[in-house]
């Protein structure tokens, strides 16, 4: 007897029409099944069919759109908000919070929750647990999933942070794990530059983008850089280290043993550092950010020493990846235009022309708690499917 050919694999079609369906309704908000069907260019019986499925797993929700007119008034499809829930989580070095939000992603003060971070890892996650069954306990939708962000250096295929120099009760341990095991959730390790990627992109500035890079200069100096739609990781997804090149080798030791590291120069933490070494206070970062907006002449040593050597780190970043875009994240260069402004014009200085005339150099839009959300949502609904580039119907 004959064999007989197996047709194309289904359920990798069905993936990707998913994946093309929940982009265009997270991008489009609420939206018909026919409105969607444009959109996306796929028939009107595979949407439905698509739709059907997001439905059933809890990702969408289908409403009665208020009638304006005359006739039957249509259905509307959205991202799930009452029914289904994720959390995002952002370790860092200082602070810890907490968020949950619907399937929208959308972050709300109401529903996040803050503490400082502990100087044991068991108290770490302790109160992870406490503040995410707390937040779950304020409603009743299902919560599908958890993004924990974390800073350092993240080994992707063991899932596990490797090493963290501004937070070593992280060193070789996997938070996520931990969590998961606490809650009964399917909790996700992502590294904090990835998660910020993601959150720009999914929820910032670099919608459409393929090819951008994203600085954060609040406590370390990471580089998260995206090329043809995909984060660059390296070998074992610990690329982007930038902060630990080193810029002045008689410097002050940094956390990661080196001295002289370009993040004790060029980061918020390190604007933190001087203006407190001048007034002899032990400040935090929003007293900080006060008084530099009450006695900023006070501080102009501080504010252009900094400002120079964050220059040279996005100069870095132009010459050797050549990105339509650099997202700088941070607070107290990047917030304030005029301090902004001096650091793009260290930057004109320091970069070559022809790639700086391609490249915009913007602050991000999204926050760290974006980022972990974006982080649990790009695994739930595009991580096992191939780029959107390949749009084909079952």
């Amino acid at each position: 007897m004959a064999l007989k050919a197996e047709p194309a694999e289904p359920a990798l079609l069905r993936r990707i029409n998913e994946r093309l369906v929940l982009e265009v309704i997270r991008r489009g908000g609420p939206s018909s099944r026919a409105s969607v069907a444009r959109a996306s260019g796929l028939t009107a019986p595979t949407v439905s069919k698509v739709v059907e499925s997001l439905l059933s797993r809890g990702l969408v929700e289908e409403f009665d759109q208020v009638k304006s007119a005359v006739g039957r008034p249509s259905k509307l499809v959205q991202m799930a908000t009452n029914s289904s829930a994720v959390i995002g989580v952002v370790i860092d070095a200082d602070t810890c919070c907490v968020t949950v939000t619907g399937l929208d992603g959308r972050v709300t003060e109401e529903r996040t929750l803050r503490f400082p971070t502990p100087d044991d890892y068991t108290a770490l996650i302790d109160r992870l647990e406490e503040r995410c069954r707390t937040l779950l306990s304020r409603i009743s939708a299902v919560p599908r999933g958890v993004g924990v962000s974390v800073p350092g250096l993240v080994n992707e295929r063991l899932r596990q942070v490797v090493f963290s120099p501004n937070l070593h009760i992280l060193d070789h341990q996997n938070p996520a794990r931990d969590l998961e095991e606490r809650l009964g959730i399917q909790c996700l390790l992502v590294h904090e530059l990835q998660a910020l990627c993601l959150g720009e992109r999914t929820y910032g500035g670099a919608h459409g983008l393929e090819n951008f890079a994203i600085l954060d200069v609040t406590q370390g100096l990471g580089l998260g850089v995206v090329v043809g739609g995909t984060v660059l990781a390296g070998n074992s997804g610990m690329a982007g280290e930038i902060g630990h090149i080193t810029a002045d080798p008689n410097g002050m030791r940094c956390g990661c043993g080196n001295r002289g590291c370009l993040e004790t120069l060029a980061t918020d933490a390190a604007l933190v550092r001087l203006v407190r070494e001048r007034v002899q206070k032990p400040l935090s970062v929003a007293e900080v950010a006060a008084l530099l907006d009450e006695r900023c002449a006070d501080f102009q040593q501080d504010i252009h020493m900094v400002a120079e050597y964050l220059a040279i780190a996005i100069a870095v970043v132009i010459n050797t990846f050549n990105p339509t875009s650099v997202f700088v994240h941070g607070r107290l260069l990047v917030e304030r235009k005029e301090r902004f402004d001096l650091v793009l014009e260290r930057v004109r200085q320091r970069t070559l022309t022809p790639l700086l005339a391609e490249c915009t150099i913007i602050p991000t839009r999204s926050s760290k708690r974006q980022g972990a959300i974006a982080g649990i949502m790009h695994w739930l609904t595009e991580a096992r499917t191939p780029a959107l580039g390949l749009r084909r119907e079952s």
